[in-house]
């Protein structure tokens, strides 16, 4: 027996060499990407001019007392993507900003959404539901799944992978790791790295390279596999959102 483990042990030593780290994380990569916003023109882009310009390179939304934009997203009209993975670069200013990334969403026009506040009739053009890259400014739900428009609201929370199916409540799968630890990942004020990778009933975020929150929707009902993107402006007070280097990449 020996003999044995002695002659195979080389064999498996030099299996094991040829064994390597994968390449790191590079947000820049953008081969095979498409970018879906010029940096210098709202040009594919439907919002209200009242509420979104282009400012400094990025995508800007503001809201203040004297000019409420309530909830409200400009939304991109350059196809609705199944299978996809999409990179942006989001900053919000103001205690009470509240944003995100719609994804797989519809447009809804001026009826309420279940679940959501009364839309601003000025821009009820623009109202939508469905999947949210939820990102806030106190970072409390930032990195979540939360579905606008719908019963289910907030389904996947930060450190969470959750499976729905059909007549069950969701279910936790695993944790990702713990919501707190996972928020010190969020930059408060700057610049912070989405990435949202939607493949068939899958869908997963990103934050600086750290995964937030997983949801697998089996619930026939409901999941959605195809729809628009938008960028969100919510919350109270003077708000400011701000997107940047945003890039697409369809899977199908």
């Amino acid at each position: 027996m020996t003999r044995v483990l002695l002659a195979i042990t080389p064999i498996l030593l030099s299996a094991q060499s040829h064994f390597t780290q994968p390449d790191p994380i590079n947000f820049e990569d953008h081969a095979g990407w498409k970018q879906i916003f010029d940096g210098s023109t709202l040009n594919g882009w439907d919002g209200s001019p009242d509420v979104w310009r282009v400012e400094n390179g990025a995508i800007v939304g503001e809201s203040s007392p004297q000019h409420p934009a309530g909830t409200t997203y400009i939304l991109w009209t350059g196809g609705e993507p199944k299978d996809f993975e999409l990179k942006a670069e989001i900053k919000l200013e103001g205690e009470h900003a509240n944003s995100g990334i719609q994804y797989r969403s519809a447009r809804v026009g001026a009826r309420q959404v279940r679940g959501g506040p009364v839309p601003n009739a000025k821009f009820a053009r623009w109202n939508v539901k469905g999947y949210q890259a939820d990102f806030d400014y106190a970072n409390q739900y930032s990195g979540q799944l939360y579905e606008q428009g719908t019963p289910r609201g907030i389904i996947a929370w930060r450190g969470q992978m959750v499976r729905a199916e059909q007549g069950k409540h969701p279910r936790l799968l695993a944790t990702l790791g713990d919501s707190d630890e996972l928020k010190k990942f969020i930059r408060t004020g700057d610049w912070n790295q989405m990435h949202v990778i939607a493949r068939g009933h899958e869908m997963i975020h990103i934050l600086n390279g750290h995964v937030m929150a997983i949801f697998i929707d089996d619930d026939p009902t409901m999941a959605v596999l195809q729809g628009i993107i938008g960028l969100q402006i919510e919350g109270g007070g003077n708000v400011k959102v701000s997107f940047r280097n945003l890039w697409l990449k369809t899977l199908n």
